[in-house]
């Protein structure tokens, strides 16, 4: 019985890490979890699955929830405390972070020094921190296991294989929302437009991220440290069926890919269960001669900034990462609101990053004061 604590639980990879723990009760058991603020949601979790202790965002969200969860039934907490109480509360073994944005860097170092196998879904730990995180994992003797299914997919296809004969990884990309338009096209496009995903149901901060490319370029860095890969060995290659999810390519020019139908249960499944492999039940088995043709382009630096960006920052290195991460949330968030346009959302990035003066080595103190300086940066430029 692997007994799990899931951070982010009501978000699209926290329900379906509990679809995956629902389909296998003998194999896997909820011990701790965490939400922001959905309340009802959070509520039918914690009665579907009973676990010890449940981390909140906000006093506000933990008062309403203690109103309807009685203390005898398990306990409760809220704020960067409770959550990383959560991450390594007694008797976890695997941490699931799926927790969206930087919040999610320093529960997994302290799940870490737990000794604590860390699935990690949140990307931006890496991206934020990849130098901290690795050290960290290789100090504690502890497996860092991709979620995402890019990552996961290169994982899958590294197996029996030796690292020393990579020649590149080539991480395939979906293109977005907006992935027919123009750049001319993308000046007046809505939140709504942004949020229609043609292929995966993801939450609204990835979709967004999708349809920019930060997303793809948050994913080169962090495969960049899962993998120790130069970025010059990383490609991204745009796949709108994404059938294939990501491919290796070894050093006689033989290109190994993992494919299969969207359905991002079965990277987290395989993350849960590994080195092992469970049916995943409900999934789409890929019939290849129903989809008919794959399609590939090129990446396009010019018309996906945000892509060229995090190549640039990755390569900068030091704290350059976590400006671009940093910004980018708060861009984000601002065009999720109504506050700014589509576009502005890399101009903001651009001009964040070409303000900061990057630090080569930073600490952990180091990098969450850069973190909130570049928030408070960017918060100015939207008002």
């Amino acid at each position: 019985m692997k007994k799990i604590s899931l951070l982010g639980a009501t978000g699209s990879i926290g329900l379906q890490t509990l679809d995956v723990i629902k389909a296998h009760p003998d194999q896997f058991k909820l011990i701790s979890m965490s939400f922001g603020s959905n309340i009802s949601s959070g509520i039918n979790i914690i009665r579907q699955f009973q676990p010890r202790f449940v981390a909140v965002k906000d006093k506000e969200t933990y008062e309403k929830l203690k109103l309807e969860i009685p203390n005898e039934e398990v306990k409760i907490g809220y704020g960067q405390n409770a959550l990383i109480q959560a991450a390594i509360f007694d008797g976890v073994d695997c941490l699931v972070n799926a927790v969206v944005g930087s919040v999610g860097l320093v529960p997994t170092l302290k799940a870490i020094e737990h000794k604590i196998t860390i699935a990690l879904a949140n990307k931006e730990t890496l991206v934020t921190a990849g130098h901290l995180v690795t050290e960290h994992a290789r100090k504690y003797g502890v497996d860092l296991l991709p979620v995402d299914s890019e990552h996961s997919a290169i994982f899958q296809c590294l197996q029996g294989e030796n690292p020393k004969n990579i020649e590149r990884l080539i991480v395939t990309a979906s293109g977005g929302s907006f992935r027919d338009k123009t750049r001319e096209e993308l000046t007046d496009v809505t939140v709504e437009q942004a949020l229609n995903h043609p292929n995966w149901s993801m939450g609204a901060k990835i979709t967004i991220d999708s349809a920019t490319m930060m997303n793809k370029g948050l994913e080169v860095i962090e495969a960049h440290w899962l993998f120790d890969i130069p970025y010059e060995k990383i490609d991204v290659l745009l796949h709108k069926e994404s059938i294939i999810h990501s491919l290796v390519e070894f050093q006689d020019h033989s290109t190994i890919a993992q494919l299969g139908t969207p359905d991002m249960r079965v990277p987290i499944q395989y993350a849960l269960t590994f080195p092992n492999r469970f049916q995943v039940k409900n999934s789409k088995r890929l019939e290849l001669w129903e989809v008919g043709k794959l399609h590939f382009e090129k990446a396009d630096f010019n018309r996906y900034k945000c892509l060229q960006f995090a190549y640039d920052s990755g390569k900068i290195g030091g704290t350059m990462p976590t400006v671009l991460n940093a910004a980018n949330e708060e861009a984000v968030a601002a065009f999720l609101n109504g506050k700014i346009k589509f576009l502005q959302i890399e101009e903001f990035i651009e001009r964040a990053m070409d303000k900061h003066e990057n630090i080569a080595h930073p600490g952990l103190e180091e990098i969450q004061e850069v973190d909130q300086q570049t928030r408070n940066f960017v918060q100015t430029l939207i008002s």
